[in-house]
């Protein structure tokens, strides 16, 4: 069955069996239990993989030694490849660590601190799980490791909980020291030094407990040990200068999991060395978990440096190289096929493409509310984006920024349930959409057979995007074809995209990106592949979208109100009140806003009720351009208010 799953159409009949092959696992023969296991792990994917794992996990408790080892590693390749939230992916490594700690590689715990340190939202979540272990009477030493490790560099994100004052995470972490390796005393030692780096203000009989230790190991056989001793010695008489050489860990490059390597050299079953062996000549990898990166924007142009009210030119050229250069994106944990090719420019194809968003035309004040600016603009910015709407003009830069407007092309944007296809995506993708209006990394689209990841860094009017396409099955996805439609005021370069995905592989495809002008429209990728006798079509709106291409700027007070005076000309400054509006705390619409990459200004405004904020726009038409935003509150009544957004670009500001 094991060789079975190779056959795409049987997969989905062995997983009417997933009950019955679970409970193989207490069978009392030993190679049917080996061989259930080789099944489950062969069948798993995003659709049942909390399921299989759950069961492994339990089936951990009462397996024989000579099975523990492959088990452990088995589900800790699933739980990464299949994690459905990363928080479940942190329970099951850790429940992993503690369950089987003798029998889990140093590979494992590796992996889940990468994680960790890569994903913000984790840290706090991730020390708390460590410090409730910790609680525990017997505790492995792999499971010390991790829990020092997680506590030296986000325990004082837990300083306000209850026993998880620095002085209590030192005691409790202190009590494992005498019990454990010295390359376990290595950990702890850095552990205290960041536990005393943390301490504010600084606790005298900590600091005297902490420096106790630290001479205590400076004469340690062990030579690693005695020097870290020393310099941790010094580095801890410093003071506050301790930050300046303590700091928090940097995010960890992407690199291959050992992981993949480690599952195949353990397999021992006929069927699955024969999997391994076909999958091994079509160069295997896994999918991948994307990691949130904050936005990489560069630095701020001075103010004055930044057109204000000129207007940009009537016509805009093909953008030219800028000499911008980009880091090379973080590599996933699996190396990708080669057959990526040279990138290849995707000429725009404004009769391809149905606008899906309002060009709105400067106007007057107005107090109807049914398309106005106002009502857009607010879409725009607490939307992320307002990327629903009316069929709309096209905006098109090769006849001017005033040319005609013209009915919008043959080719509407479907949304997937209405396409005809027989395989639908198993995640929420309008939701997936908005989600990467706000962040540059994250999952664009899935279905059962293909993950689509999304990761993006942003220069001023540049961008560079890298797609991940992972296939998740044991089969290879074919006749793959990914073709962009972008609209009028985006350039846009696509590298080839190989015709074949192999098994378990994940191809990067980058795309190069430069904003002509201001507009509203949204990019599409319209990306196919053949599974089986499978068709699947999808076509999907991009997340490169106006905000993408704004920069926080910080002024005085004297530059805000000077440029907001000098924007008087009807066209660059749009007012609107708008009502309808869900009630929104200030502090809740400031955040949004700084998502945004709007910079909010506290202060500017004397009534408190108001929120003030300001941006720098950046296209090859306009290049920095200032953007100045005031929202007017009514305390009594939170559903209506009023919005004034100011720039030099009439189309910015509409």
């Amino acid at each position: 069955m094991t060789r079975m799953l190779l056959v795409t159409d049987v997969q989905d009949i062995i997983k009417r069996h997933q009950a019955q092959i679970i409970t193989s696992l207490k069978d009392p023969d030993i190679s049917i239990r080996r061989r259930a296991l080789d099944l489950l792990y062969g069948m798993c994917d995003v659709t049942n993989a909390k399921e299989i794992v759950e069961e492994l996990l339990q089936y951990l408790d009462t397996a024989e030694f000579a099975m523990r080892e492959e088990l452990s590693l088995k589900a800790a390749i699933l739980a990464e490849k299949f994690a459905p939230q990363l928080l479940w992916y942190v329970d099951v490594i850790l429940q992993l660590i503690d369950k089987a700690g003798d029998f889990v590689s140093d590979d494992i715990w590796y992996r889940v601190v990468q994680f960790v340190t890569n994903n913000e939202d984790l840290q706090s979540y991730a020390a708390t799980k460590a410090r409730e272990y910790l609680d525990k009477p017997a505790l492995h030493e792999t499971m010390v490791k991790v829990s020092a490790y997680l506590l030296g560099e986000y325990g004082h994100l837990l300083a306000r909980r209850p026993g998880c004052s620095p002085k209590e995470l030192f005691a409790i972490i202190n009590d494992k020291l005498p019990t454990v390796s010295a390359s376990t005393v290595a950990i702890l030692l850095s552990t205290y030094a960041k536990i005393l780096m943390h301490t504010q203000p600084p606790d005298v009989g900590l600091q005297q407990q902490i420096l106790t230790i630290f001479k205590k190991y400076e004469s340690y056989i062990d030579v690693e040990i005695q020097q870290r001793a020393v310099e941790y010695f010094e580095l801890s008489r410093k003071g506050p200068a301790l930050a300046d050489v303590l700091a928090e860990m940097p995010k960890f490059p992407e690199r291959e999991s050992a992981l993949l390597k480690k599952a195949e050299d353990a397999e021992i079953d006929t069927a699955e060395q024969s999997a391994i062996k076909l999958r091994s000549q079509q160069q295997t990898s896994s999918a991948l978990v994307v990691a949130d990166h904050p936005p990489a924007n560069g630095f701020a142009p001075p103010v004055n440096n930044l057109t204000l009210v000129k207007m940009p030119s009537q016509t805009v050229s093909d953008t030219q190289e800028s000499g911008v250069s980009y880091e090379e994106a973080p590599k996933p944990p699996v190396e990708a096929p080669k057959e990526n090719g040279t990138p290849v420019e995707v000429q725009n194809r404004d009769t391809n493409i149905t606008e899906i968003n309002n060009e709105i035309k400067a106007e007057p004040p107005s107090t109807s509310h049914s398309t106005s600016p106002g009502d857009l603009l607010l879409a725009d910015l607490l939307g992320p984006l307002a990327i629903e709407g009316p069929p709309a003009v096209e905006q098109n830069p090769a006849q001017g920024l005033n040319a005609n407007q013209s009915p919008a092309g043959d080719l509407a944007l479907a949304t997937l349930d209405d396409q005809s296809n027989s395989v639908q995506p198993i995640v929420n993708v309008e939701e997936k959409f908005h989600i990467l209006c706000t962040k540059d990394s994250g999952v664009l689209y899935e279905d059962p057979y293909i993950q689509i990841g999304l990761k993006a860094e942003w220069r001023a009017h540049h961008g560079r995007l890298v797609l991940f396409l992972g296939n998740k099955n044991t089969s290879a996805l074919t006749s793959v074809r990914a073709l962009i439609l972008p609209p009028s005021h985006l350039k846009m370069e696509l590298s080839s995209v190989p015709d074949t995905i192999p098994p378990r592989a994940q191809v990067q495809v980058p795309l190069e990106v430069a904003n002509l002008l201001a507009s509203r429209d949204v990019a599409v990728l319209d990306f196919s592949y053949a599974f089986g006798t499978s068709l699947v079509d999808a076509k999907l709106r991009l997340p490169v979208v106006l905000n993408k291409f704004l920069q926080t700027i910080t002024l005085t007070p004297e530059e805000f109100f000077s440029q907001w005076k000098a924007l008087t000309v009807h066209s660059l400054k749009v007012q609107e009140v708008v009502k309808g509006v869900k009630p929104m705390p200030l502090s809740e619409m400031a955040n949004l806003f700084m998502s945004l990459h709007l910079a909010v200004a506290p202060g500017l405004d004397n009534n408190p009720n108001n929120l003030v904020a300001c941006t720098t726009f950046f296209s090859e038409a306009t290049r920095a351009m200032l953007c100045l935003i005031r929202v007017e509150t009514d305390p009594q009544d939170r559903t209506q208010l009023r919005l004034t957004v100011a720039s030099g670009d009439q189309y910015l500001t509409c």
